[in-house]
């Protein structure tokens, strides 16, 4: 079994008894690969992107124990280090655990998106909240105007949704 599969794994563990968070990382999983693909990023940014995306939303649970709640930042503050000590115990290059930790610590920060990575998890990310959270055609048109950078992103997201470019 390759590294992928077994994150994904642990983070079925990681998750279990929340099949809303487990459909929500694989569906965004699915998304930033298929980006990936189409935008040919190399085989660093795919590892990282994917690996980024399984663990992006880490600090959910974790911030619902502490705080009782859990909106963007306090995902961002507390899903690196979960995070962190996930791809250490599973071993994990330590670059990549660096830059999956910076992109947990900022997947809800929209401004100053710094590498194709972040840009395309952002994207994917999107795609499903967008579709989960029923937005309206206004609030999607708007982020896909605001968001959307990347052709594939933006093809996916114009398609899924019937949306003006």
């Amino acid at each position: 079994m390759n590294e992928i599969n077994n994150l994904i794994l642990e983070m079925f563990n990681f998750d279990a008894g929340e099949p809303e968070l487990i459909q929500h990382f694989i569906k965004v999983h699915e998304f930033a690969k298929l980006i990936g693909n189409m935008e040919n990023i190399s085989s660093d940014n795919m590892e990282i992107l994917e690996v980024a995306t399984i663990v992006h939303d880490i600090g959910i649970k974790v911030s619902m124990k502490k705080y009782g709640k859990c909106n963007g930042k306090l995902q961002q503050q507390e899903g690196p280090i979960c995070a962190e000590e996930l791809l250490n115990r599973l071993e994990f290059k330590k670059e990549v655990i660096e830059r999956v930790s910076y992109l947990v610590a900022h997947h809800h920060t929209y401004s100053n998106i710094d590498g194709i990575d972040y840009q395309i998890l952002v994207e994917a990310d999107f795609l499903v909240n967008l579709y989960e959270n029923q937005n309206d055609k206004e609030t999607i048109q708007n982020t896909y105007n605001k968001i959307f950078k990347t052709e594939s992103g933006r093809k996916l997201c114009s398609q899924m949704f019937i949306i003006k470019d």
